[in-house]
């Protein structure tokens, strides 16, 4: 005869691959029967199309075969309801999360609740490296021992989703949003909701819209960092974040042309009019070495210049490589890469941010 005590402690080992919980902790197993040789295990999903049935099954499957008499493991997934889907959310991110709300009822951004600091990345101009920095800086301050998340508020030229590895659509809890993970930084991007190739034509309120969602709805865990990967200039997101995140650093992300560092000067200026604090300076495709010579093709010292007129720390530079270029493109920031002297350009920042407070 099967020991059912056997059956639940070995379910109570596997985790959700998105929740990282035990299913049994996340009340996802329903039931489970014995009948001679034969386990069934009815399994409520959080979405009928949730991504991760099919390894949560193969999960189920593979560790109930190991059991003493068990031959045969039959798998019912359902759905929870939404009473269910809701007492689900508050097990896991209690029962006021995302539920203030301001004067008129609105639902009431609440980034500080999770988030110890919150980071706004921002250039000037596009094409500056300021997504492949935000990745990398994430996956440095993962590797130093923080907890992480990504917010790509770049709804337009989102970037963050290639870069990092990551696809599909999140999973939902009650008309929330749960974050993607990726070696335990969590992320949240349009580009989880709309096709790579398609445009996301939209005006500033439904631009503040969207971003205010990824603050109130979705399901982040509690962080040290959220790095908010911003879009390029002074628009409307930028004003969106210091509202909703009034406490929000800024990193700026230059190259040393004027042209960037003087375009990049004016974000830095309007983060200060809007009671952000300007944490430091990065410079950006500093050089390319040939051989062992430092060629600044870009000009030389302009991100220097900028921290110093602005009067806050020159964070760090970062050459022209083009291995960054490739594990980006790869989907696996180069920090992960086994190209330490490489991934050191980032953690040496990443050690900078966590000294450094604006």
């Amino acid at each position: 005869m099967i020991d059912k005590n056997a059956v639940m402690e070995a379910l109570a080992k596997i985790e959700d691959p998105e929740l990282r919980r035990p299913l049994t902790d996340l009340d996802m197993i329903d039931n489970v029967s014995i009948s001679d040789d034969s386990v069934t295990v009815d399994v409520l999903l959080t979405i009928a199309g949730c991504p991760m049935k099919k390894k949560i099954s193969e999960d189920i499957r593979g560790i109930l075969r190991d059991i003493k008499g068990v031959e045969n493991v039959e798998i019912n997934l359902g759905v929870m309801n939404d009473e269910q889907k809701k007492n689900l959310r508050i097990k896991l991110y209690g029962a006021d999360h995302a539920g203030k709300t301001d004067e008129q009822g609105q639902p009431k951004p609440v980034a500080g609740d999770f988030a110890d600091r919150i980071i706004a990345v921002a250039s000037g101009k596009g094409g500056v490296g300021k997504s492949t920095t935000t990745c990398n800086l994430a996956f440095a301050l993962n590797k130093l021992g923080y907890k992480v998340g990504i917010l790509d508020a770049d709804v337009y030229g989102f970037s963050v989703p290639r870069i990092v590895g990551l696809s599909g659509q999140p999973t939902a809890i009650d008309d929330h949003i749960v974050p993607m993970l990726k070696d335990g930084i969590q992320v949240i991007s349009m580009g989880f909701f709309v096709d790579e190739e398609t445009p996301v034509i939209w005006r500033g309120p439904l631009l503040h819209k969207a971003v205010n969602q990824f603050i109130v709805d979705v399901l982040w865990d509690k962080l040290d960092f959220l790095l908010v990967d911003m879009p390029p200039g002074t628009g409307d997101v930028t004003l969106t974040i210091a509202q909703a995140m009034p406490k929000s650093e800024m990193l700026v992300i230059t190259t040393p042309q004027p042209v960037a560092s003087h375009t990049a000067g004016r974000v830095a200026r309007l983060a200060e009019k809007t009671n952000l604090k300007v944490l430091g300076v990065v410079e950006n495709m500093s050089y390319y070495d040939v051989n062992g010579t430092r060629d600044y093709i870009f000009g030389k010292d302009g991100g220097k210049d900028l921290a110093k007129t602005l009067g806050v720390p020159f964070l760090g530079e970062i050459p022209i490589v083009t291995k960054i270029r490739e594990a980006s493109d790869q989907g696996e920031p180069v920090v992960n890469s086994d190209d330490s002297a490489l991934g050191d350009y980032y953690m040496s920042i990443a050690r900078a941010v966590t000294e450094t407070k604006g």
